[in-house]
């Protein structure tokens, strides 16, 4: 970066960056689809995933407080060119991410306007949206950080919608879904497609660390947003899951237009209802970018700092003179959202189609880095001892060993369910998507290398 950055971003800011990070409003129709069993999965995984990897992420945002984030960690515990090709996932995956997020967007709005927009008109929404995301990460987070702030505060007005809608159409109507003990049982056969997806609606913690020398005291601020944020996304994720079972029978949810079918029935039938879903369904537009806008900000900064190492061409690195945003990096994802947008608009055949092509593509490079970074984070317990901690994980070396372990099994676990999904078979489409990915991180580490 060309000028030193500011520390603009407070306790608040940094919680509602991370809800507004990690709480997606796709996640939530696609959990509810595993039906009643996702409230068990998302109190199991809450607990055995997603405590630890707060933790982790809590442990390494405050003793390695830096402009990078998981690139500067993992960089400490392997070295520049793992850090790099992790931060080339990240990136990437967020690049490719992105359409997936807009064409839900589409979706929502073709359900809003009652017409079907259809998939041209889909791709070229999303376009527009990438490059509105781009223009947006141009002004820095003295002023970016409200995008994810609005979107953070409009989806718990949503969430929170969806829970009491939820209950006061069970009080009226009875739930849509048989909710009982027998019910919350783990229901393999149809869950393991959809439980990757609860896995994905739980990381995103370690991401405004990314932003790590523009946080005020991060050594009290990190770990009390993980804290606050961590508790905030658990309940409104379960809570509104319920919501919307109490609603829609599972056989009917519609990964795409879950949302819209779900307030349509709670308010709509009315002049002040239709009103209602209205204002709600324009805040789920909102939140929809918002959330491409906030990942959009952290991954940038990410690979920027690796490319401002040599480690990835100068045009990740290059920024605008007066600011510390990372334009190049911006406008490159811009370039790809595009490119992914325009591909797969050739090959899907509907919009839940090329919601889940891109999704499930994307998901699995995601979970790349997040295994280098647990990984890292036990790796620094023994290489750098003596590193001051404000915030340490108790229990010792076993301990972070332990926790560290748990989510490699898990994170795994995760990446082999979006390739193989069951009653569907090996995805073979994402599987060469992954590797086409990858090679071309290698090409681009090995060019910079290689000029430098």
């Amino acid at each position: 970066m060309t000028t030193e950055p500011q520390r603009v971003l407070r306790l608040p800011d940094l919680t509602l960056f991370t809800v507004s990070a990690i709480v997606l409003l796709d996640t939530l129709a696609a959990s509810a689809a595993i039906g009643v069993s996702s409230l068990f999965w998302w109190l199991f995984l809450g607990v055995t995933f997603m405590l630890p990897i707060g933790l982790i992420t809590a442990e390494l945002g405050t003793s390695f407080p830096a402009e990078g984030g998981i690139y500067v960690w993992i960089k400490r515990a392997f070295g520049q060119r793992w850090a790099t090709r992790a931060v080339w996932a990240y990136w990437i995956n967020t690049a490719i991410w992105l359409p997936a997020i807009f064409i839900l967007f589409a979706g929502v709005l073709s359900s809003l306007l009652q017409v079907d927009l259809g998939i041209p008109t889909a791709i070229g929404i999303g376009i527009g949206l990438a490059w509105l995301t781009v223009a947006v990460d141009l002004f820095g987070l003295n002023i970016g950080k409200w995008v994810p702030n609005l979107g953070a505060l409009l989806k718990m007005i949503i969430f929170i919608v969806l829970i009491i809608g939820g209950f006061n159409y069970a009080a009226s109507h009875g739930y849509a879904n048989d909710i009982k003990i027998q019910t919350l049982t783990p229901s393999w056969e149809d869950g393991l497609k959809f439980l990757p997806v609860i896995i994905y609606g739980m990381l995103g913690f370690e991401l405004v660390s990314s932003a790590g020398a523009e946080i005020t005291q991060p050594e009290k601020t990190v770990p009390r947003a993980i804290l606050f944020s961590g508790l905030l996304i658990l309940a409104l994720y379960s809570l509104a899951t319920l919501g919307i079972l109490a609603a829609i029978p599972v056989t009917e949810l519609d990964i795409v237009d879950g949302l819209i079918d779900t307030l349509n029935l709670f308010f709509g039938g009315t002049d002040q209802g239709t009103l209602i879903v209205t204002t709600l369904g324009i805040g789920a537009l909102y939140t929809f970018w918002s959330n491409g806008a906030t990942w959009a900000m952290g991954c940038n900064r990410a690979i920027a700092e690796a490319a401002t190492e040599h480690q990835l061409p100068a045009a990740f690195a290059y920024s605008a003179k007066n600011r510390s945003a990372p334009l190049g990096a911006a406008i490159l994802m811009g370039v790809v959202c595009t490119a992914a947008l325009v591909l797969y608009g050739g090959l899907a055949s509907t919009n839940e189609d090329l919601f889940w092509s891109l999704f499930s593509f994307s998901a699995v490079i995601f979970m790349l880095p997040y295994i280098g970074m647990v990984l890292a984070f036990a790796k620094l317990r023994f290489s750098e001892p003596t590193a001051p901690r404000p915030f340490r994980v108790a229990g010792g070396t076993f301990v972070a060993c332990l926790l560290s372990g748990i989510c490699v099994i898990i994170l795994c676990a995760t990446i082999a369910l979006f390739l193989y999904v069951p009653d569907e078979g090996p995805q073979f489409a994402t599987f060469y998507g992954v590797v086409v990915v990858l090679i071309v991180g290698e090409l681009l580490i090995y060019r910079a290398l290689r000029k430098k």
